[in-house]
């Protein structure tokens, strides 16, 4: 895979899992899945760290720099803001 940060990889990862359902929601897992596939150089706790809290609109605020990129819609599930 591309060296890009893990955000942008996220959001490719959730733009493919999104197209390819037809529905505007995504889990954890999928992303993981994703990009294990596409050999992502990122660990998982990172991945989930960015997904649940530094990209989740409507996660409480612990870092410093966070993103309105995606919100959590159900435990476990998360759409992508458009």
């Amino acid at each position: 895979m591309k060296a890009t940060t893990c955000r942008e990889q996220i959001l490719t990862a959730a733009e493919q899992i999104t197209q390819s359902k037809n529905l505007n929601e995504f889990t954890i897992l999928d992303v993981l899945n994703y990009l294990t596939h596409q050999n992502t150089p990122y660990k998982e706790s990172t991945i989930r760290t960015h997904i649940t809290s530094k990209m989740c609109s409507n996660a409480p605020n612990h870092h410093a720099v966070t993103y309105n990129d995606l919100t959590r819609i159900k435990p476990g599930v998360y759409s992508l803001n458009k």
